[in-house]
């Protein structure tokens, strides 16, 4: 065998070469420096923000929603970097870096002087289909300074969020790989601030809240004598003692229309109307308190009315005004309202806090009504109905058994300003006829569901009504019946139709400003009478009228009942 002739190759020495990775930037990477994109965004954003909406806004109301809505736009950019560098792609370095960066304020700049110089025209355009005074150029500035404020304090609040994840990633670096690091101190993360404001600030915000107003519950005003008819709820003879009503259900049975108002009014005789109120302090559970309204019903005579209405109130128990003075007044007082009250805070703090609690009680009463009246002889009993307005809705859409009560139905529901959560709303708006708005929605043939707003009444139907009728009244301008959380990606039905007249038809769908729009304005839309969710005598008459079939009413007379209403409203103011 031969042997090669070739010198043998000099051995090479091997070498490891140990590639250190690269210190990838977490999602909270950018936060040492403003972030190009994210300025870009929060401006974008702050511009939507002042664009027309459906709540007018004050400058100082609507400087903390720009400061807001410019910050969530920050953090967007800074989340769309993060991804961009999680998955390795691309990215600007040194003087290129710099320029983008140069680029980016640049284009900042002339879009904030753009937004604040039409801000007032734009806010304008909402005052003005609210039937508002316009504003002037002079609250710009005032705008600016709170939005630039709420901004930079939420800066600070989500750096201080982001430094926190990267603590906790820093050790888990060293035992598992970067990026599930990463996801798992960004968990952790949200967890932790989540339990701290959750299981601290926000709890004891709510606590104190529900201390204040149950203060203010107790409070008892001189001007509202203890009744002393035995007929009426509070008085001597009744089963719940005028402390025990609450600020709202003293004020609810005192402010009652008499027997004498209405014939007045009416031009002929009339009853004083039963109003039974249970306030939250009268027994300790929500069937306790179900069962002692029952009995009081039961002794002021309620069941022996043509009409019994099941109320459902908002939040805080109120029971407004509009609502039932028509009522009363449209029936002549030949009708009963009963209701219980489970929380002293507003209805969104109230859903917030304990969302359990209010169906609970809508649940109980509704129950111990309901199996008391199906026991009466069919021509000896009440028609019965159930009204929620709100937070008040939502809880007796949720209760109310349509199905299990087939055999022997209530007569029907008005059900008002529902909210976007209500069962029944969001059903009838699904499977509402292509060619109406989601705001006024036409269901089936009309003899089971019909809306109405303040500008329309039930559309004409070839149906007459069958033996419910269930009425849905809704503004077209009402945030809390139209807010969705897809409206972040998709534009809303509502804005696919001609606009209402108390909707401006410069308002524009922006794709998570449009969300966030919404959301602030559910929190302002008790401002304007007939606009947003301030619901008034004028729209609950003929949804009553519709509803109850009351005889006996022509023109003539339910023109001075509107007057009389719009005084007494006057009055309250």
């Amino acid at each position: 065998m031969w042997l090669s002739a070739r010198a043998p190759r000099p051995r090479q020495e091997s070498k490891i070469i140990l590639i250190k990775h690269d210190q990838t930037p977490t999602l909270a990477g950018p936060a040492r420096f403003l972030s190009g994109l994210g300025l870009c965004l929060a401006a974008l954003f702050l511009m939507a923000s002042l664009t027309p909406s459906l709540a007018p806004r004050p400058p100082v109301l609507q400087g903390v929603a720009s400061g807001i809505i410019a910050a969530i736009g920050y953090e967007i950019g800074l989340a769309i970097g993060g991804l961009w560098r999680l998955l390795e792609l691309p990215q600007p370095r040194g003087p290129r870096l710099i320029r983008l960066r140069f680029g980016a304020l640049a284009l900042t700049v002339p879009v904030l002087l753009v937004a604040f110089r039409e801000s007032t025209a734009w806010r304008n355009a909402t005052r003005q289909v609210a039937g508002l005074a316009p504003l002037d150029q002079g609250n710009t500035l005032t705008i600016a300074a709170v939005a630039l404020s709420v901004a930079c304090l939420l800066w600070a609040l989500f750096r201080l969020f982001w430094a926190l994840t990267r603590r906790i990633e820093t050790p888990l670096r060293r035992v598992v790989p970067y990026r599930i690091a990463q996801a798992t101190s960004l968990i952790l993360g949200l967890a932790i601030f989540y339990l701290a404001i959750e299981g601290t600030a926000i709890r004891y915000a709510f606590r104190a809240a529900d201390s204040t107003m149950e203060a203010a519950d107790r409070f008892i005003d001189p001007d509202l004598p203890r009744p002393e008819t035995p007929q009426k709820t509070g008085s001597p003879a009744s089963l719940i003692s005028w402390d025990q009503l609450g600020d709202t259900g003293r004020s609810y049975i005192a402010t009652a229309p008499s027997a004498e108002e209405i014939a007045a009014l009416k031009g002929a005789p009339a009853l004083a109307p039963i109003r039974v109120y249970v306030g939250r302090t009268a027994a300790r559970s929500a069937q306790a308190r179900a069962e002692l309204a029952l009995r009081e019903l039961i002794r002021v005579g309620g069941f022996d009315r043509s009409v019994l209405v099941v109320v459902s109130p908002t939040g805080t128990g109120w029971m407004d005004p509009d609502a039932f003075d028509t009522l009363d007044f449209l029936m002549g007082g030949d009708v009963a309202t009963v209701a219980v009250q489970y929380s002293y805070l507003s209805s969104s703090l109230a859903l917030a806090a304990h969302p359990e609690l209010g169906v609970e009680q809508a649940q109980a009463l509704f129950d111990v009504v309901h199996d008391y009246w199906s026991g009466l002889p069919r021509d000896k009993r009440p028609h019965l109905y159930a009204f929620g307005l709100s937070l008040g809705a939502y809880n007796s859409q949720m209760t109310l058994p349509l199905l299990d009560m087939l055999g022997d139905p209530i007569q029907g529901a008005l059900w008002v300003g529902s909210p976007f959560l209500s069962p029944m709303w969001r059903y009838v708006q699904d499977q509402r006829w292509p060619d109406s708005p989601p705001w006024h929605p036409r269901f089936g043939n009309g003899s089971l569901v019909r809306t109405m707003t303040q500008f329309d009444g039930p559309a004409p139907q070839a149906t007459p009504w069958g033996p419910i009728r269930l009425i849905f009244l809704q503004y077209a301008s009402d945030p809390i019946p139209l807010f969705s959380l897809g409206t972040a990606l998709r534009r809303p039905d509502w804005l696919r139709y001609d606009r209402p007249a108390d909707v401006s038809p410069q308002i524009k769908w922006v794709p998570v400003v449009s969300m966030l729009q919404t959301a602030l304005d559910m929190l302002i839309a008790l401002q304007v009478e007939r606009f947003g969710h301030y619901y008034v005598a004028e729209d609950y008459l003929p949804a009553w009228r519709d509803l109850l079939d009351p005889q006996g009413w022509t023109a003539e007379t339910t023109d001075r009942l509107l007057t009389a209403l719009k005084a007494r409203r006057a009055a309250r103011d």
